[in-house]
């Protein structure tokens, strides 16, 4: 393991040049054609056998050529980045108008390849197989499901995957049993109602009222009809009605998330929330139709796997937080734990002394020594685990 580390140590400026070109050129969920290319482009030369999965994921294989089980583990890192406009002043400034890397996805995926190259190198001192999976869409339309129906977790007995977390210090790594994202599903409740000059409101229907009637209930529902214990949301997040300050709504919209920490509780919401939007609409005299959007279920470290990846934290890093970063944000990482057994780590790159600015943030940057630490925890825990 300490050999592997070094060797992951003294590809340091390898790793640090990919993250800053990916950061330059960052491309948004489902349109990652470039980023794909260059992740193509290196392992190739690697020599690592790699495929499209969907129009911009990227799959690679390596095989381990040592004698022993045949065991398969699967790492992760997500390549998409977001529709924000980047403030920093750096060499390696995005060059994409309206796109960043603000969420520290450039840093994965240049970890992965970082481990990657350190893996191809010593395949022959481990057997078993690792796939490398590069993922698009986390962001935007839940990509890990183009992986999971292509099969890449057919036979896979281990999943890593992590994330940089700007709140904790470079150098810190945690690792934390059961939930720590909770799942995120999205909602459109859609009114239709009747217009009418606001001087005769009896011969309408006003949409508008009832949507302002639904947003207030809704937070009803978390503070009367949940136990305080419980870590929910309920928010909403847009609401667009109207035409004209003298005329009844005839059609109002409004768009919403839930995320909860508990699949029972997530289904139970979902109900209440269509019970009572669709109530509040009939009692208005207003046509309501709701759709819902599943992004990503709840993310649950498996406990055994985090036991296991802990130990591969206190080699490289000198410890391990048991106690880390708890997020009602959601991350699809929780589709392949449905399937497999894995973990989920929190990389610190906070940089030290500095103001810590958050994830999805105009002016977001990591402390590119977190890079190290990243690509240690893919490559040490893989071929620990294989060997």
């Amino acid at each position: 393991m300490n050999n592997i580390f070094s060797q992951v140590k003294s590809e340091k400026a390898y790793i640090t040049e990919l993250r800053r070109h990916f950061h330059t050129y960052p491309e948004l969920g489902m349109a990652e054609f470039k980023t794909a290319e260059k992740i193509e482009e290196e392992l190739s030369a690697l020599g690592i056998p790699h495929k499209r999965v969907g129009e911009t994921g990227v799959l690679g294989t390596i095989m381990g050529g040592a004698a022993g089980g045949g065991k398969i583990i699967a790492l992760r890192a997500d390549t998409d980045a977001l529709p924000i406009q980047e403030e920093n002043d750096v060499p390696y400034r995005s060059q994409n108008p309206g796109i960043m890397h603000a969420c520290g996805h450039d840093g994965h995926t240049a970890s992965l390849l970082g481990a990657a190259k350190v893996l191809a190198a010593n395949k022959n001192t481990f057997p078993g197989e690792i796939r490398l999976v590069f993922q698009q869409a986390e962001e935007t339309d839940g990509g890990a499901k183009y992986f999971i129906e292509e099969g890449v977790h057919e036979g896979v007995s281990r999943v890593f995957g992590l994330h940089m977390a700007p709140d904790m210090e470079t150098g810190k790594i945690s690792l934390v049993p059961g939930p720590i994202n909770a799942s995120v599903n999205s909602f459109r409740i859609t009114l239709k109602g009747k217009s009418a000059h606001v001087s005769t409101p009896h011969k309408g229907a006003d949409s508008l009222y009832s949507a302002c009637q639904i947003v207030s209930a809704l937070q009803g529902i978390i503070t009367r009809n949940v136990s305080p214990l419980e870590t929910v949301i309920i928010g909403v997040g847009m609401l667009h009605s109207g035409t004209a300050n003298n005329i009844i709504a005839e059609e109002a919209v409004l768009e919403g998330t839930l995320r909860t920490y508990t699949a029972k509780l997530r289904d139970e919401l979902k109900t209440r929330i269509d019970e009572l939007s669709g109530h509040i609409a009939a009692i208005s005299g207003v046509q309501r139709i709701i759709d819902w959007h599943d992004y990503a279920p709840v993310l649950v470290n498996d406990a055994e796997v985090c036991k296991e990846a802990s130990e591969i934290a206190v080699a490289i890093a000198g410890g391990v937080l048991n106690e880390g970063p708890r997020s009602l944000g959601g991350d699809d990482f929780a589709e392949f734990l449905l399937k497999i057994p894995g973990v989920y780590a929190n990389i610190g790159c906070g940089f030290s002394g500095k103001p810590r600015i958050p994830l999805h943030n105009c002016r977001f940057d990591m402390d590119e020594e977190a890079l190290i630490y990243a690509a240690g925890m893919y490559a040490c825990y893989a071929a620990w685990y294989l060997a």
